[in-house]
């Protein structure tokens, strides 16, 4: 990695690590209990190791810390790591895809996980694994499914073709929305239930969810920049990335299995959240370029930025009610989206 990739690479990083904690701080002083910026920077600020023995931020309400470590911190972290995971799985198919519009859920991830959460939630299913929720629990399950049916469809002679792998995720998303259009019409009294979930939300957000989606969440994405050379190889064809010592179907099924299976966690955990995925990285690739080595590491931080910004909204826009936050990025991603449609293929 050369010295300016590298540079670029730690100013972004450390421009986002700050923004994130300016965020994090206005987001958890943000609800029914008033609770100022500077007492929400006491409260988070005291438990960071390196400062909590720091007299300044020694000295806080107890109330207003159980508010926020129990409260409103595991909703903050879970909507980082969300946004983390979705915008890194963006990057992923992105680039094996050569398509700046493909999103973590063009293999059928999001058909999947929908079918998982309604039969969990129709049948009223109770705790799931490790104390997440069932419907967290089948989620996950009906999104790795979804993705391992696809690829098999899609894999002929060894080999899997880009256009046949989007095809058949079109195909099999649309006969898993089927079924799970048909199990609201047959469980008709948690109507409300599913499409909530399906609108994308964090607010039953826990600690116990950000135990199991942070570690597996940070995990993938370390592995997913051992492929940053890989990624940048794919944006060259598939015959020059052959060429230049790429095994261009092994690291393709990788990287299928990596994307798909951290957007499961994602999806797990929240819900359908749209846009994240999409916007993120092409918004990122504007500034930084196109170099994985700097592209999705940035991408990552910026996705858990936008996201974390957007449920923060989510709360209190028709406060004392919320909107899913699927809702907000949706509204805010659709006319972004265009632009960037109208710019690339319009305009240029």
């Amino acid at each position: 990695m050369g010295k300016g990739i590298t540079g670029a690479l730690i100013r972004n990083v450390i421009i986002l690590v700050i923004a994130i904690l300016l965020a994090v701080i206005f987001s958890a002083s943000i609800g029914a209990a008033k609770i100022s910026f500077f007492d929400s920077a006491k409260v988070i600020l005291s438990k960071l190791p390196f400062l909590s023995r720091v007299e300044a931020f020694s000295s806080y309400d107890l109330q207003d810390s159980i508010i926020i470590l129990n409260i409103r911190l595991p909703r903050i972290v879970l909507s980082i790591v969300v946004g983390m995971a979705l915008a890194t799985a963006g990057v992923v198919f992105q680039s094996m895809f050569k398509n700046p519009m493909a999103d973590p859920y063009v293999i059928g991830v999001s058909s999947g996980a929908a079918l998982g959460a309604t039969v969990s939630i129709i049948l009223h299913l109770g705790t799931g694994v490790l104390g997440a929720s069932s419907t967290s629990a089948f989620a996950f399950i009906g999104a790795m499914c979804a993705t391992a049916v696809v690829y098999r469809v899609a894999r002929f002679k060894g080999k899997i073709g880009v256009y046949s792998l989007l095809l058949s995720g079109l195909a099999i998303g649309s006969l898993l929305s089927a079924g799970t259009s048909f199990l609201m019409l047959i469980g008709e009294h948690d109507l409300g239930k599913v499409i909530f979930w399906m609108l994308g939300s964090l607010s039953t957000s826990s600690w116990e969810k950000v135990v199991i989606a942070a570690p597996l969440t940070i995990v993938l994405f370390l592995i997913s920049l051992f492929f940053t050379r890989d990624l940048n190889l794919f944006l060259m064809g598939e015959d020059r990335a052959a060429q230049l010592g790429l095994e261009v179907e092994r690291t393709k099924i990788i990287l299928l299995i990596l994307g798909s299976f951290i957007a499961s966690v994602a999806v797990s955990v929240s819900g359908l959240i749209s846009f994240i995925g999409l916007i993120t990285p092409h918004l990122v690739r504007l500034i930084t370029g196109p170099n994985h080595k700097v592209l999705l590491p940035t991408s990552a931080l910026t996705g858990g930025l936008i996201l974390l910004l957007s449920d923060t909204l989510a709360r209190v826009v028709i406060a004392p009610r919320e909107l899913p936050v699927g809702v907000i990025t949706a509204i805010l991603g659709a006319p972004f989206f265009i632009y960037l449609l109208r710019r690339r293929y319009v305009s240029g």
